[in-house]
């Protein structure tokens, strides 16, 4: 897509450069990621990143209208609701497969979150990326202006909204046994805050406490929220020592009802270039006859998990609670870099933040995933390569 960069990287690359290169990220803990990552970076031109960008507005317009509160009340019916929530969403994580229709590539719209992401490991990443292959400082993995420095300064300010850090949390199930626990580390080597796991969060009246490493007693005012309730619910072995439904004095920096609210289940009111034909199972009229041409897919689920693929009649007809999940048309993926031996397919995940008191979120910075299966998705990409987490890099 970018045949200059492409042509440059692909030249310098080799399997012992690769190796290299994850042998330095995983020098940084000596900890190594337990997801792939690609092997190459997703360079992106500037007629895509203004589909994209322009595609992230539409979101945006929709999430920001005065009816959503009250559109998406229905989604916390169907799960649970926090106290406090805010007045907005503080991250949004907006995905595009990379595709074709009518011979044009288009990006179209796979999922959005409001939910944190990778957003210190995409960082580092991007960074490592460039001390391999130093000509690619002429890129930016960054959105609206932001350099190296002036992201970091952006994302502590929006984690920590000027709290003294040891009174700001990331708060995780397990955080040791994550997969993405690369990402809580950068956390804590750039912003400082601890990462305390739910089972060591404790309540006292209206308070929220966890131990230090001197096992000293601290208050706890704000909470970085990594928890995906999906992940907490199945954890029946887990003792919490708070209720997450409780009315405590805390700040939250990705309110749990967000998860919620701009999920899945904000799709099917999504029409235009960038959107895909999506219908809840609930409001479906008739099963359509062309299955094949669907996907299948709950609401709420995380990373892919109870995702249908070869939908077939029974299939729907076996779905008890029909507005838990959602009918979704199947699109095109292009493969569209080239490898040393053959094209792969892109999905590129635009990351937001969203300040307290902005009017609007700003996009910050993004992550890539690469697959040469059937899906995104590990599962459908075992045993390969050039396929992997990763970061796009767009022009200066």
């Amino acid at each position: 897509m970018n045949s200059k960069y492409r042509q440059l990287f692909n030249e310098q690359f080799s399997e012992a450069k690769y190796n290299n290169f994850i042998e330095d990220i995983t020098s940084d803990f000596d900890y190594k990621v337990t997801f792939r990552i690609g092997e190459t970076p997703f360079f992106i031109p500037n007629e895509l990143k203004e589909q994209l960008l322009e595609g992230c507005q539409q979101v945006i317009d929709f999430i920001k209208r005065d009816d959503f509160i009250s559109l998406t009340n229905r989604a916390l019916e169907l799960n649970r609701k926090v106290p406090n929530e805010d007045n907005h969403t503080t991250f949004l994580a907006i995905d595009f497969g990379i595709c074709e229709e009518d011979g044009e590539i288009v990006p179209k719209l796979i999922e959005v979150q409001g939910f944190p992401s990778l957003f210190n490991f995409q960082n580092h990443l991007s960074q490592k990326f460039v001390n391999h292959y130093p000509f690619l400082s002429e890129l930016t993995p960054f959105l609206n202006g932001l350099t190296q420095e002036s992201y970091l300064a952006l994302i502590e300010e929006v984690v920590c909204n000027k709290h003294p850090k040891e009174n700001v949390i990331l708060l995780e199930v397990e955080p040791e046994k994550q997969n993405t626990k690369i990402d809580f580390y950068y956390c804590y080597r750039d912003i400082g805050i601890p990462i305390v796991c739910v089972t060591d969060l404790y309540q006292k009246g209206k308070q929220l406490f966890y131990k230090n490493e001197k096992d000293e007693e601290v208050l706890v005012k704000r909470i970085y929220n990594r928890v995906i309730f999906d992940e907490l619910d199945l954890r029946t072995d887990l003792k919490l020592n708070f209720d997450f439904s409780s009315d405590v004095d805390v700040e939250w920096v990705g309110h749990p009802n967000w998860f919620f609210r701009i999920s899945k289940f904000i799709l099917p009111y999504l029409k235009g270039k960038y959107f895909i034909e999506t219908t809840l199972l609930s409001d479906l009229k008739e099963i359509p006859a062309d299955l094949e041409n669907y996907v299948l897919k709950p609401l709420f689920s995380f990373s892919g998990s109870g995702v249908v693929f070869h939908v077939k009649k029974e299939d729907i007809e076996a779905v008890k609670e029909k507005d838990l999940y959602i009918l979704q048309k199947k699109v095109n993926y292009k493969p569209i870099i080239q490898s040393p031996d053959g094209k792969v397919k892109a999905e590129v995940r635009l990351l937001a933040v969203w300040k307290k008191d902005a009017p609007s979120p700003t996009l910050v910075t993004n992550l890539v995933r690469l697959s040469r299966g059937e899906m995104i998705g590990v599962k459908f990409n075992k045993d390969k390569d050039w396929v992997g987490g990763t970061v796009g890099m767009f022009e200066k």
